[in-house]
C-alpha cells in the first residue's frame, strides 16, 4: 500500500516499496525537518515554485541520488543549469510516469523565479490521488480540480500570511472533496502558526469531511 510520509512544512514523501516521490524538499535550515537531505533516496522530486522553503535540498537530493526533478519550464531550466536531470511541465499539462501520472495545477503565489508560475500538482501514484496544492491562495477552480481527478488526499496550507489561513483552507477544502485533507505549511515560524485541531473541527463542522493532522515524521497509509 502507497504510504505518505510528512517531513515538516510542505515537505512529503510518497513510497510504494522502493519507488518513491519528494514534494518541495525543504529540509535544510527548516526548524521543523524530520529527516536530512542526506537520507533521503527517491526516484522523483516535485518542486512547486521557487522559493528556498519549497526548493530547498531538490538540487543536491538529485544530485547524489540521480532523482528526476519534475517542475514548470522556468524552474526545471534553472535545475537543469545546476546539472540535475529534469522533466519540464507547465500548468494544465498532464504526463504519464512509471508509478502514474503528474498534472500540473496553478497555484496564487509567487514563483520565486523570474517568468515562472507557482504551481501544485495532482499525483497518481499506485492508483491514489494525491493533491499537493503548493503554496497557494484560495481560488474557485479548485472545485474544478476535483472534478476533473477524484482526489483521495489533499495537502493544503493553513499557515495564512504567505498562503491560505484555515478558514479559506476549509473553503478550499470544501471545494475540492478530498476523501481526506491534511493541513501543511503551518507552524513552521511563528508567522505562520496555527492550531490544526481548530482546522479539523471547523472542517467537520462547516463540512463534514475528515481532516488528518500530521506531525513531522509521521505517515499515513493511502
Amino acid at each position: 500500500m502507497p504510504e505518505l510520509k510528512f517531513l515538516g512544512h510542505a515537505c512529503f514523501v510518497l513510497r510504494e516499496g522502493k519507488h518513491a516521490i519528494v514534494f518541495d524538499p525543504f529540509l535544510t535550515g527548516n526548524p521543523a525537518a524530520a529527516a536530512t537531505a542526506e537520507e533521503i533516496d527517491c526516484q522523483y522530486i516535485l518542486v512547486s515554485h521557487g522559493h528556498e522553503d519549497h526548493l530547498g535540498d531538490a538540487i543536491s537530493i538529485a544530485k547524489r541520488t540521480g532523482a528526476t526533478i519534475i517542475a514548470t519550464a522556468e524552474i526545471a531550466r534553472a535545475c537543469i543549469e545546476k546539472g540535475v536531470q529534469t522533466h519540464a511541465m507547465h500548468l494544465g499539462g498532464k504526463h504519464n510516469f512509471d508509478f502514474g501520472f503528474v498534472r500540473i495545477t496553478p497555484a496564487f503565489h509567487g514563483s520565486g523565479i523570474p517568468g515562472g508560475h507557482a504551481s501544485g500538482f495532482i499525483v497518481n501514484f499506485y492508483g491514489k490521488n494525491v493533491y499537493h496544492t503548493g503554496d497557494t491562495a484560495l481560488f474557485s477552480d479548485m472545485a474544478l480540480l476535483g472534478r476533473l481527478e477524484s482526489i483521495d488526499i489533499a495537502l493544503l496550507p493553513i499557515g495564512d500570511n504567505f498562503t491560505m489561513g484555515p478558514s479559506d483552507a476549509a473553503e478550499a477544502a470544501n471545494m475540492i472533496k478530498a476523501k481526506m485533507v491534511i493541513p501543511m505549511h503551518y507552524n513552521t515560524w511563528p508567522l505562520i502558526a496555527q492550531s490544526p485541531e481548530a482546522f479539523k473541527k471547523d472542517v467537520a463542522t462547516r463540512f463534514n469531511l475528515p481532516v488528518h493532522i500530521m506531525s513531522p515524521g509521521d505517515t499515513y497509509t493511502l
